[in-house]
């Protein structure tokens, strides 16, 4: 499978997942920063939290590594928590916003 293909892949496992404290998926979120597309199929993601002491943190980044590990032709995932820059709304899809009544 091509990059352009497997991206597309990643980006439609990405839209399954969803903070549990917010209706909205993580990519509508604008949670997920950067995906990294390595040598071998190797992935790279990087994202964010909507706060720092998210209780469900290591649900939501275990959630990416397992879904993203299943496509195939990804060979190995690597999730990168980062908060440089903090998540604000302005990140939101319009679509996320207007799902939230915040548009």
């Amino acid at each position: 499978m091509n990059e352009p293909m497997l991206r597309d892949k990643i980006e439609e496992a990405l839209h399954t997942i969803f903070d549990p404290e917010i209706p909205v998926n993580i990519y509508e979120l604008g949670l997920i920063y950067k995906i990294e597309m390595l040598e071998d199929n190797n992935v790279h993601i990087y994202m964010t939290l909507t706060a720092p002491a998210c209780p469900a943190a290591g649900e939501i980044l275990g959630e990416v590594e397992t879904k993203v590990k299943a496509i195939e032709g990804v060979n190995g995932v690597e999730v990168r928590l980062t908060f440089d820059p903090p998540w604000d709304r302005d990140m939101m899809s319009d679509e996320a916003k207007l799902e939230l009544g915040w548009l």
